[in-house]
């Protein structure tokens, strides 16, 4: 007897089910965690040394090609590529294993799905990078901005992404303040656990600063039709340092990034899988 496409989902389910809750499942998720804190180090050491007058492009295309310059940086690069994209898998599964249609579940599918498509994005660009060693996207960002603003009613969809990445950000910044991360971790007690809030706190709330500005700069270019004030996270951040105290306030984003990444080494040990 043929099998039925309710049987056929059922088992389909089942075999995604087994494939996220193996222990090579797991153990790939936990090495995309320490990637995902790798880059985020990274990104914000090359955030300080532009607070300070260095190059380089303040973005994760950055933050890899700093990596791929380091001696052994060519399959470090690649080890991060994969372990990205374990991470990712894990987090599009979970996102096609939540159950219900409320607006509980819609919600967690939205964010594990949004969340995994991110990390599989920055894979991307590390593949880029180890291929040709560019190091930045604010072109690509400004070139994507141009043809969107070309685009019948582009002016509006711009305006939307800068909404939508606003909104990204005030996430960040309040699942720093609020501790909402409480909830991806089993929190150590004692001084441990102090300092993973701590570095969760600073760095979700840096990442949602720097994500703001990113919002701000969107939102510009699309109200002025001016594509060459979208340049992405590199933009971002080095627009910071022409404001007034803007290179204190970079050098304060930057150590917030350098905290996110290193909550992401926390993750990657008491994460909820």
């Amino acid at each position: 007897m043929p099998p039925t496409a309710a049987s056929l989902t059922r088992s389909s389910r089942d075999t995604a089910r087994s494939i996220r809750g193996g222990a090579a499942m797991h153990a790939g998720a936990r090495a995309g965690f320490v990637a995902a804190g790798v880059v985020h180090i990274l990104l914000g050491v090359v955030a300080l040394g532009v607070a300070f007058g260095g190059g380089g492009s303040a973005d994760q295309s950055g933050a890899l090609a700093a990596l791929r310059s380091e001696p052994g940086g060519p399959v470090l690069l690649w080890v991060v590529v994969l372990a990205l994209w374990a991470l990712s898998l894990f987090l599009l599964l979970s996102a096609a294993l939540v159950r219900g249609t409320g607006k509980s579940a819609w919600y967690h599918r939205g964010k594990y799905a949004s969340t995994g498509i991110a990390y599989l994005a920055v894979g991307l660009t590390g593949v880029g990078v180890a291929r040709s060693g560019s190091s930045s996207s604010a072109g690509k960002t400004r070139a994507w901005s141009a043809r969107l603003l070309d685009a019948p009613g582009g002016k509006a969809l711009l305006v939307v992404v800068a909404l939508v990445v606003l909104g990204v950000a005030v996430y960040f910044v309040m699942k720093g303040a609020t501790h909402g991360y409480r909830k991806d971790i089993s929190v150590p007690a004692g001084l441990a656990g102090r300092a993973v809030e701590a570095l969760a706190t600073v760095g979700y709330v840096a990442k949602g600063v720097a994500l703001a500005v990113v919002a701000v700069l969107t939102g510009v270019a699309a109200l002025t039709s001016d594509p060459q004030k979208s340049a992405g996270l590199d933009g971002a951040l080095k627009s910071l340092a022409g404001l007034p105290f803007g290179v204190v306030l970079l050098v304060v984003v930057a150590a917030g990034l350098v905290a996110y990444g290193c909550y992401f080494f926390a993750r990657a040990r008491y994460a909820r899988l």
